[in-house]
């Protein structure tokens, strides 16, 4: 670098660096809202904020705004940051909120919602994030109803639109909902994967914390710990154990054989493995 690149660099590192010493809470919030769209650089900060001993609360239809917010020293996430849903939908359903209070429960959201604003898709992601989880905390029986519930959002804003009043004179809020078909709900890990497709990496558990006991007796190394370990031990083979997030197959240019690379995650992180062709 040139003395004027490396002074204007110096200069930003200093400032940023105090920010994160002395507002850390604020300084993660804003850096994960620059990167709302960027799930690979969310998992970092999330990774980070967990080194840091910041709780990340999840998304909620009650609680979050569109970004990043402080809330009491903890960070909530930001509606608009869940995959595919889009920022001008959560912009909208937040004024709404804002507008006319708290979404009591899930008949009040479906009855108060644009049936325009929202899709499907961008419903199954919002439900599969666990956003709904404060006002109906069966993701697993929303997700199978969302083309009823999405019905019932439309028909209601036709009505609205045609200034017609219901013959039974609905009470204030709208109709009631249609019946919910019952199912069962998703077990532990079920929910986890939904989750993870929604927000791009495990936010409210690991599939692993189940396994805590049994990777401790087979003396599994956590990533967060493994460069520890090697300081200990330099020459050590170590143990680790993940779940796959992300394969990348290649062929070597040279010999033809084929490797991969391997994103896997455990309970404190995110690391890459490579693959050779006779493993």
């Amino acid at each position: 670098f040139n003395k004027s690149h490396a002074a204007a660099y110096a200069l930003v590192a200093y400032q940023t660096a105090w920010l994160k010493a002395n507002y850390p809470v604020e300084f993660m919030a804003a850096s994960m809202t620059l990167d709302y769209g960027n799930t690979d650089k969310l998992a970092i900060f999330k990774q980070e904020t967990q080194r840091m001993g910041i709780p990340l609360l999840p998304p909620d239809i009650n609680a979050s705004n569109v970004m990043f917010k402080v809330e009491e020293a903890k960070i909530r996430y930001a509606l608009a940051a869940l995959k595919g849903v889009g920022h001008g939908a959560m912009e909208k359903v937040v004024a709404e909120r804002d507008e006319s209070g708290r979404y009591k429960d899930i008949a009040d959201f479906i009855n108060r919602l644009d049936s325009k604003v929202i899709n499907k898709k961008q419903f199954e992601q919002l439900v599969c994030a666990g956003a709904f989880d404060s006002i109906h905390a069966r993701r697993a029986q929303l997700y199978e109803n969302i083309e009823t519930l999405l019905r019932h959002a439309q028909a209601q804003a036709e009505e609205r639109n045609s200034g017609q009043v219901s013959l039974f004179g609905e009470p204030q809020g709208g109709a009631a909902l249609p019946p919910l078909k019952d199912v069962q709900e998703w077990d532990v890990l079920e929910k986890l994967r939904y989750e993870f497709d929604a927000v791009g990496f495990y936010l409210s558990a690991h599939p692993l914390d189940t396994k805590v006991e049994q990777l401790e007796r087979m003396k599994i190394v956590p990533i967060a710990r493994v460069a520890e370990e090697l300081d200990r031990r330099p020459s050590s083979r170590i143990q680790m154990a993940g779940i796959l997030i992300k394969k990348v197959e290649k062929v070597s240019a040279k010999s033809g054989n084929k490797f991969a690379f391997l994103q896997m995650s455990d309970a404190t992180g995110v690391y890459e493995v490579m693959i050779f062709s006779e493993t």
